[in-house]
C-alpha cells in the first residue's frame, strides 16, 4: 500500500482540532483542518463531526437544530466527536451520544426519552443523515445481527445497549422492511435484583451495561453488566436472556476473532492505596465461565482491539487513581499478547510510546487485505501520534498532531479505510 491516511480529531482546552496523517512508502505528513469560529452553542446544540471528505480538505458537520449534514472547508472549533459503530453494509455508521451528563437525555432530539443514535449514510460523495433514533438514557454500545450460514435464522437487527437504563433497545435493520428498519422494536431488561441495591426488577437499574458482541459460534449476544459484574446471554430470536456468567472487575467486553472467547477489561483500584492493578478476564462461551485472567501492577488498561489479521492483541495504556496511584501508573506503553494462544494472555512485548494522562487512549489499523501495515497510538499529553510497524511492532515514526495535553483523541473509521477504537 503506497498512499494512504488517516483521521484523527484531537480535543482539547482550546477547542477541537482535526489532523490527517498521510503516508506515501516510508514518509510520513501531518496536516490539519482549518479551524473556524465556534457555533456558540450549548453542549446538545453543538455540531458533529462526521468524518473528513474524500478529498481530505474539508468536514463533513452534522447541526443538530437543522438535522442536516453540511460540508465546511473550516471545522468550527467547538465541533466535536463521538463514538461510532460500522455498520456491516459497509455503507453506514452509526453515532452514538451520551446525552446530558447527569440525566443521559437528549432534550434536542429525545426530550426525557434518552439520547440519540444517529444513523449516518456514506454514499462516497456525501453524507446522508439516515435517521436519528432515541434509545435509552446514556452512553450505548451496538452490535448487529443477520442470517449467517451457522444460523440462518436470525433477522437483521441492531442491539442498541443503554447504560443509565440498565436496558437494551432492539432495532430493526432490514432496509427491505420498511415498517421496522431503524425503528425500536422492544426493549430487553437487564435488570438482576438480587444484585441491584434498590432490588430494582424493571428499567431503570443499576445494571450499566458497556460491553455488547454478539457470536456466529453460539448466535447469541453477549452483554456486559458493569454494575453487576455479570454477562448476560441473550438470544436475539426472542429477545431473552437465556444465561448469565460472573465476570467481575470489567468495564468493556471484546470477541476474539473466532467468536470463542469473550475478553474483559478493567482494574482494581481498591487493593492497593499505591498501586493499580490492570485486569484482562477470557471467559469461554462454550463453558459460560473465566478460564483465565491476569493482573499487571501499575498498567491502566485504557483501548484494546485484535489485529486485523487476529494474531496479537493490542492493549493501551491511560490514566485513572489519585495520588500515589496515578503517580506510579505506566502512562506510557502499548502491550501487545499472542491472540493465537488464547484462552492464556501471553506478552509478547511492551512497546514504549508516548504519555496520555488522561483516561482514553484508542488505537488503529491501517490493514489492507486483512494484514496490518501500521499501528497508530495517539498520545494525548504530548500531542503526538506514535506509528508501528504492523509486522514487527517496532515504532517508525511519532508526529505531532496538534495541542499537547489534550483531553481526548479520536480516530475517524467515516470512510472505511482504517480499523480500531
Amino acid at each position: 500500500m503506497s498512499e494512504w491516511s488517516l483521521v484523527c480529531h484531537i480535543s482539547a482546552e482550546s477547542g477541537g482540532v482535526v489532523a490527517i496523517v498521510s503516508g506515501d512508502g516510508g514518509r510520513f505528513r501531518v496536516q490539519q483542518l482549518p479551524v473556524a469560529e465556534a457555533s456558540g452553542r450549548g453542549a446538545e446544540r453543538r455540531p458533529l463531526f462526521i468524518g473528513a471528505g474524500q478529498d481530505r480538505l474539508g468536514a463533513w458537520v452534522l447541526d443538530p437544530e437543522a438535522r442536516k449534514i453540511v460540508s465546511h472547508k473550516a471545522l468550527p472549533s467547538d465541533a466535536f466527536p463521538i463514538y461510532s459503530y460500522r455498520d456491516p453494509d459497509g455503507q453506514h455508521v452509526w453515532f452514538v451520544s451520551d446525552g446530558d451528563e447527569e440525566t443521559g437525555n437528549d432534550p434536542l432530539n429525545c426530550a426525557d426519552q434518552g439520547s440519540p443514535v444517529i444513523v449516518v449514510r456514506n454514499s462516497g460523495q456525501s453524507a446522508e443523515l439516515s435517521r436519528i433514533i432515541c434509545a435509552g438514557r446514556g452512553h450505548h454500545v451496538v452490535t448487529f445481527t443477520a442470517p449467517t450460514r451457522n444460523h440462518p435464522d436470525l433477522l437483521r437487527r441492531a442491539f442498541v445497549s443503554n447504560l443509565l437504563d440498565g436496558s437494551i433497545c432492539v432495532v430493526g435493520h432490514d432496509p427491505q422492511d420498511s415498517s421496522s428498519y431503524l425503528q425500536v422494536l422492544d426493549t430487553i431488561n437487564l435488570a438482576e435484583p438480587d444484585k441491584d441495591e434498590e432490588g430494582a426488577n424493571g428499567v431503570p437499574n443499576n445494571a450499566f451495561p458497556h460491553g455488547q458482541v454478539y457470536s456466529d459460534v453460539t448466535g447469541l449476544i453477549y452483554s456486559l453488566s458493569n454494575g453487576y459484574g455479570s454477562i448476560s446471554v441473550i438470544d436475539p430470536r426472542n429477545n431473552a436472556i437465556v444465561n448469565r456468567m460472573v465476570m467481575k472487575k470489567s468495564s468493556n467486553l471484546l470477541l476474539s476473532p473466532d467468536g470463542r472467547y469473550l475478553i474483559g477489561k478493567g482494574a482494581d483500584r481498591k487493593s492497593n492505596a499505591e498501586h493499580v492493578l490492570g485486569i484482562l478476564s477470557v471467559a469461554d462461551i462454550r463453558s459460560n465461565k473465566v478460564v483465565h485472567s491476569i493482573e499487571v501492577p501499575d498498567f491502566y488498561p485504557s483501548v484494546y482491539r485484535f489485529s486485523p489479521d487476529g494474531s496479537r492483541l493490542y492493549v493501551t495504556s491511560a490514566a485513572t487513581g489519585k495520588g500515589a496511584q496515578h503517580k506510579n501508573l505506566k502512562k506510557n506503553v502499548v502491550r501487545v499478547y499472542d491472540a493465537t494462544k488464547l484462552p492464556a494472555l501471553e506478552l509478547l512485548r511492551e512497546v514504549q510510546v508516548g504519555v496520555a494522562d488522561c483516561g482514553r487512549r484508542p488505537l488503529a489499523f491501517l490493514a489492507p487485505g486483512g494484514k496490518p501495515v501500521y499501528v497508530f497510538i495517539p498520545n494525548p499529553s504530548d500531542g503526538t501520534l506514535t506509528i508501528l510497524d504492523g509486522r514487527s511492532d517496532q515504532v517508525l515514526e511519532t508526529v505531532s498532531i496538534g495541542p499537547g495535553n489534550a483531553e481526548e483523541v479520536n480516530f475517524s473509521f467515516w470512510d472505511g479505510t482504517t480499523y480500531g477504537a
